[in-house]
């Protein structure tokens, strides 16, 4: 980690990034919470994530424009627009208005899409590729790091103050981040001459269907997704079976965040000594185990000890894909793969978070989560079949950091 953040740059990025991951952590459990206290819905605050990714059904045509413009300029730019699209929120006072926070969980969800986008092709610049897996982690660390105390503080300040206070501190981190990032110092690839519009929307899809290992891992991932949204409505229904009020979700997710710290702090070592493909897949197997653990979970300690063997999986799964991706991509198409791999993983997503407010009237949530483990577990099982050869070592792309065209 030494020799990445004495990279010039990226110290004043990382603080900027940071910084706007401290309002993520604060705000967005708040929108679904907020939701849930004022309809009383578990169904209706599990919608509230299905709108938040949404926007990413039109990744693409959102990619072409990343690879279009400067990255500095999209993340200065898409922070100060993220401050202005949060703080609507202050308006809501009644189940009326719930309208509005799904508005603003929309545009939430477009950051998501263009942010990351233009973070990675700014990766590519700033950094060599081999740093580009330390990179990864220390993102990941501080992002989960910020659960362990972040949703306590969003839920502190939704229950004393109300959910607009919230609002404006998140918006305050998003503007600090955008100034921060405006200090930064980088030359940039040019843009490569522009093609016809409908060519440029399709060639991250196009790049990411050619690529053997990607397609193969995305393939699994897009079948895990297709059931981890049905977390978002079912863990209300697990809270009701214990007692516990919507808020106690921020203890929840602080649990997560305790195991994720240990896996954002191991990912890069568990990448170089295993491989970006059979890292992706333990991660999988260790999120599959911690749902386990939550069906069978006879109090709400053992719930949260699963909550926290959770947070060990995240970073393990998505910052080995995540420097696969980058590590395979060319720097001209870098935006476009991602927002690809956006709308590919964010379907599935937005498939089972619907499905997911469904079925929390159906069954109990034991029932939800023995299914989500089983598909996961399915989503690894994946992987491992098709990519053979990679794995064991007889391919050479799990282990090796050339880039690849």
């Amino acid at each position: 980690m030494r020799k990445l953040f004495a990279q010039p740059g990226f110290p004043r990025l990382f603080g900027g990034l940071s910084t706007s991951m401290l309002g993520d952590s604060v705000m967005l459990l708040v929108l679904s919470m907020w939701v849930k206290t004022l309809t009383g819905s578990n169904a209706m605050a599990g919608l509230t994530f299905f709108f938040m990714v949404l926007p990413a059904l039109g990744a693409p045509l959102l990619g072409v424009w990343v690879d279009r413009l400067p990255r500095k300029a999209i993340l200065v730019w898409g922070n100060f627009a993220s401050a202005a699209a949060v703080l609507p929120l202050v308006l809501v006072r009644t189940a009326d208005d719930v309208w509005l926070i799904w508005v603003v969980a929309f545009l939430y969800g477009v950051s998501f899409v263009v942010l990351p986008a233009a973070l990675n092709g700014l990766l590519k610049e700033l950094l060599p590729d081999e740093l580009l897996v330390d990179a990864n982690s220390s993102l990941a660390t501080i992002k989960e790091g910020f659960r362990l105390f972040g949703p306590l503080v969003g839920a502190a300040i939704f229950a004393t103050v109300g959910g607009w206070l919230v609002a404006v501190v998140d918006a305050a981190t998003f503007v600090v981040a955008g100034l921060l990032i405006a200090t930064l110092t980088v030359t940039e690839t040019p843009a490569p001459t522009q093609h016809a519009f409908r060519e440029e929307v399709m060639g991250g899809i196009r790049f990411l269907i050619g690529d053997r290992v990607l397609r193969h891992v995305l393939a699994g991932l897009g079948i895990s997704i297709l059931v981890i949204g049905f977390f978002e409505s079912s863990i209300y229904a697990l809270l009701d079976a214990f007692g516990k009020q919507a808020t106690f979700a921020g203890a929840f997710v602080t649990a997560q965040g305790v195991g994720a710290i240990i896996g954002g702090l191991t990912a890069s070592r568990a990448v170089r000594r295993l491989g970006e493909i059979s890292t992706c897949v333990l991660g999988l197997i260790v999120l599959a185990t911690a749902t386990i653990v939550c069906a069978a979970a006879p109090n709400i300690v053992v719930v949260l000890v699963g909550a926290a063997i959770c947070g060990l999986g995240l970073p393990w799964t998505f910052v080995a894909f995540t420097t696969l991706m980058q590590r395979r991509s060319p720097g001209h198409l870098i935006g476009r793969v991602s927002t690809a791999v956006e709308v590919l993983l964010s379907t599935p997503q937005a498939i089972s978070l619907a499905l997911g407010s469904l079925l929390v009237s159906l069954l109990s949530y034991r029932q939800i989560f023995v299914i989500i483990a089983a598909v996961i577990l399915l989503g690894a099982l994946q992987v491992v079949l098709t990519l053979r050869a990679e794995i064991t070592g007889r391919g050479q792309v799990d282990r090796t950091y050339t880039p690849t065209s």
